[in-house]
């Protein structure tokens, strides 16, 4: 079991064994996220594709999900520093 500083919790909790998201966004969840962490996004991606009534298929509303799952995670917009 692979642990890891959660930046989402603040504490160290266990992470993924893989990154499973694309791109450098995915790499930082990868390294800084924890399996907890990201269940507690998945239920507020729900919510808030549910209460924006957003299509998934619309890239706009793609990249809405995306910052706001940035600003969830990691309490603040994501900037590059790898």
């Amino acid at each position: 079991m692979k642990k890891i500083f959660c930046q989402h919790y603040q504490k160290i909790l266990e992470g993924f064994e893989e990154q499973f998201y694309p791109g450098k966004i995915g790499k930082k969840i990868y390294k800084n996220i924890s399996k907890k962490g990201w269940k507690k996004w998945i239920k507020e991606q729900t919510i808030f594709i549910n209460e924006n009534n957003l299509n998934m298929t619309n890239q706009e509303h793609i990249k809405q999900v995306e910052q706001h799952m940035i600003n969830f995670l990691f309490h603040k917009s994501f900037q590059d520093k790898s």
